[in-house]
């Protein structure tokens, strides 16, 4: 019989570990997090130091009861949840749900999953850090406290199973901050001169306007471009000057959890949510056949550059015998922490860096392969030399214009060999040139005009968020943390304040409406600045400077204020609409903005004497379709566009005479699948749920690998492995009777649990 029991999160961990450590250790796992605040009520003192009523989750009442069996017959404890603030304060619930079994109970952290590092985590056990536990608990408190006020205010405002959480609704404001922006935006025409000159020696080479009178300029109208063309056809063109320096690319670390998400974004178009849920199988455990089971990367949430010595002298002899010496630098690359940087565990790397893509391909899926490769390549290579590159640039005279050009060419490609940046880039205005330019030019030189080319061009306005670019701007402003990402855009995305427009967000009505009405009533806790700053406060309550009850009950004295008045002067929308500009065509009343079961649309202010509807952002559009409405399939009147629960449709314009109907081609049973980013359950499938409508209308989920998978389910997806039957992903259904829960999609099984809260009607938003 075993005489220690190990306690991990994961039942994938926990087979794992399970080689690892014999038959004198039982690995057990508590799925996740086994207490909570309660949901039918706030469950927090306020009266008294905020003090959480914690209760055991309905759902893990099996769970717990087998660890406490299993913690009775073992004559010590091991509790090794997640290396960070969530997983340690698990490791409190876990050790005050069990010490009443008068057993010795230990916290083993490891930050990946090798024989060797579970092995070294036993041999140095700790006591569960009340710091970090703290800081936790002040982070649950404070977002119970929003999202439990908050919430219902909305629900009363503007419609029920609405939500409003602290980070959440930060990040919908910068989303709708920024269409605010491209609303506002002038756009102001300039145009760019380019020459193709020759010298005595070839190849002839493109420069391109930059100055006039010495200070930097473009011409803003066809006018003043035509005025350089004639300068520069007219000459003479002169070599102004030239400069050549070398330059050296040094390579970027290994993987913080923010850069890796932004990454697999922008090379391999994962949703950020779909990158945890691969990096997490993959830290987690893999069989490698006759290597066996074990983990492939570090723990994947992160925000530290630091790695291990052993790991960069592993790199470093891969390096060597691949690429030879010449592609090491003299001494390991060392990389410096942000301040901010908690700096709890190692970058995200290849447990062994000899593990090559190539040899693990066999036993991995397609999308576990991509990113491990991402992640491996990108370790190896911010050991690697930098790259060099000499540098020309070139400036021509012409009257009172200069024109230049920059040529790089790469000397030593260093790490380039291996990891090529993909850099934003800019807008195709800076004149810059990979091929090398004539030797032997001088100052002074006269150059032979070929051709001038001008082009008519308009400033943009700031592109919307993509994934990776609303991660990267959180990450800059302090908002959140790594293992609050995902969670906080699939948030946004559920509760319909946010589409998805080629890969971009677009902020609904309903989330502009949303962040207008919060931020005019709480601006102290809405904005990015105060956000921020209570991350900061957080990490002092985790370093042990501060003390948590005293900080929640700061924010609590200022929030409750701000409650109290939003109750009285926060507009109310429910019932009403947000009236617009517009004018109903049936009764010349205002249009008003609706927020139905069934999405936006458009209403007449003049209901119930006037039902004209119509879908929010058709406009013009349907009223000019109208001219070519079809005839009625029954009395051969002209058909009018409406709208109902079921989306657009054609319907007769004699009604209630005559009750025609017939579907709008283009309508919502014929809309493009909307991605979920979670993947299918099925096994051995690759692809990925995705947001379908049926033929009556109702939106339903499947795989977009059909019909090779017939995978559905009628509920919204997450990410959450069922503790019944082990599916890994639930569908959330949310009911005025029950609230928020988590429903298993297997038939067979029909598991149902309260829905974890995230980022509003309560959840942890950060570790």
């Amino acid at each position: 019989m075993a005489s220690k029991l190990l306690i991990v999160e994961s039942p994938a961990k926990a087979r794992t570990i399970g080689k690892f450590l014999g038959r004198e250790v039982a690995v057990k796992a508590s799925v996740g997090h086994v207490r909570d605040l309660p949901k039918a009520s706030l469950g927090v003192d306020e009266e008294h130091g905020f003090t959480p009523d914690y209760v055991i989750l309905p759902e893990k009442k099996k769970v717990v009861d087998e660890l406490r069996r299993a913690a009775r017959a073992a004559e010590e404890i091991y509790l090794a949840t997640d290396p960070d603030r969530e997983g340690e304060a698990i490791c409190w619930h876990l050790a005050e749900l069990l010490k009443d079994t008068d057993r010795p109970l230990h916290r083993v952290e490891f930050h990946q999953i090798t024989r060797n590092a579970v092995r070294d985590a036993f041999a140095r056990p700790r006591q569960v850090d009340m710091a970090r536990v703290d800081a936790q608990q002040a982070r649950r408190v404070i977002d119970r406290l929003v999202g439990y006020r908050l919430s219902p205010l909305l629900w009363d405002k503007v419609k029920r199973g609405l939500s409003a959480g602290r980070v959440q609704s930060v990040a919908l404001k910068m989303i709708c901050d920024r269409e605010a922006e491209i609303a506002a935006f002038v756009s102001e025409e300039y145009w760019l001169v380019d020459a193709r000159v020759a010298g005595a020696a070839p190849p002839p080479f493109v420069v391109r306007l930059a100055k006039k009178d010495g200070r930097k300029w473009r011409p803003t109208c066809e006018e003043e471009a035509r005025s350089v063309e004639e300068a520069v056809k007219a000459g003479p063109v002169v070599v102004d000057g030239v400069t050549r320096r070398k330059r050296t690319q040094r390579p970027k670390p290994p993987f913080i959890t923010s850069h890796l998400q932004q990454e697999a974004a922008r090379r391999l178009r994962l949703p950020v949510r779909r990158t945890m849920r691969i990096a997490q199988r993959l830290y987690e455990g893999v069989d490698l056949g006759d290597r066996g089971r074990q983990g492939l990367i570090t723990y994947m949430r992160t925000d530290s550059v630091r790695v291990a010595s052993e790991s960069v002298t592993a790199a470093r002899q891969l390096i060597a015998e691949r690429w030879g010496e010449a592609a090491l630098p003299g001494s390991p690359n060392f990389f410096k922490n942000r301040s901010s940087a908690q700096d709890a565990h190692e970058a995200i790397r290849p447990t062994d860096p000899s593990l090559t893509p190539e040899q693990v391909a066999p036993y991995l899926k397609p999308e576990e392969l991509r990113l491990y490769r991402l992640i491996w390549e990108r370790f190896i290579a911010s050991q690697m030399q930098s790259a060099s590159f000499d540098i020309t640039q070139v400036d021509v005279s012409a009257g009172p214009y200069i024109l230049s050009v920059t040529g790089k060419v790469l000397v030593d490609p260093g790490f380039l060999r291996l990891w090529q940046e993909q850099e934003n880039g800019n807008n195709g205005d800076d004149n810059g040139s990979a091929a090398p330019l004539p030797e032997g030019l001088q100052k002074g030189q006269r150059l032979t005009v070929e051709e001038v080319k001008l082009e008519q061009k308009w400033t943009q306005p700031p592109p919307r968020y993509t994934e990776a670019t609303l991660v990267k701007a959180l990450e800059e402003n302090g908002i959140g943390r790594p293992s609050t990402y995902a969670s906080i855009l699939a948030t946004l995305s559920v509760r319909d304040y946010v589409s998805k427009d080629k890969g971009t967000f677009r902020p609904s009505e309903l989330g502009k409406l949303v962040t207008r009405l919060l931020t005019g009533s709480f601006t102290h806790i809405i904005n990015e600045a105060y956000t921020a700053s209570l991350e900061q406060e957080l990490d002092r309550v985790a370093d042990g400077a501060e003390d948590w009850q005293q900080l929640v009950a700061r924010f609590a004295a200022a929030f409750y204020k701000d409650l109290e008045r939003a109750r009285s002067e926060m507009e109310q929308v429910k019932g009403r609409g947000v009236e617009t500009e517009e004018t109903c065509p049936d009764c010349g009343k205002p249009l008003v903005i609706k927020f139905g079961r069934y999405g936006e649309f458009l209403a007449c202010s003049g209901y119930p004497e006037c039902r004209y509807t119509r879908d929010l952002g058709a406009g013009q559009e349907s009223a000019e379709q109208d001219d070519k409405a079809p005839a009625c399939p029954e009395c051969e009147a002209p058909m009018v566009a409406k709208r109902s629960r079921f989306g657009p449709f054609w319907a007769c314009s004699r009604y209630p005479e005559c009750k025609g109907t017939r579907r709008i081609d283009g309508g919502p049973a014929r809309s493009a699948p909307k991605p979920t980013g979670v993947g299918c359950p099925r096994e051995g499938c690759d692809g990925e749920i995705v947001e379908r409508r049926s033929r009556r209308g109702r939106t339903f989920y499947g795989c977009n690998r059909y019909p090779a998978c017939d995978f559905t389910m009628w509920d919204p997806p997450v990410t959450a492995a069922c503790p019944e039957c082990g599916s890994p992903v639930m569908g959330l259904k949310v009911t005025k009777r029950r609230g928020s829960e988590h429903v298993c999609p297997n038939r067979e099984c029909g598991h149902r649990e309260p829905a974890p809260e995230v980022g509003g009607a309560g959840g942890a938003e950060g570790s």
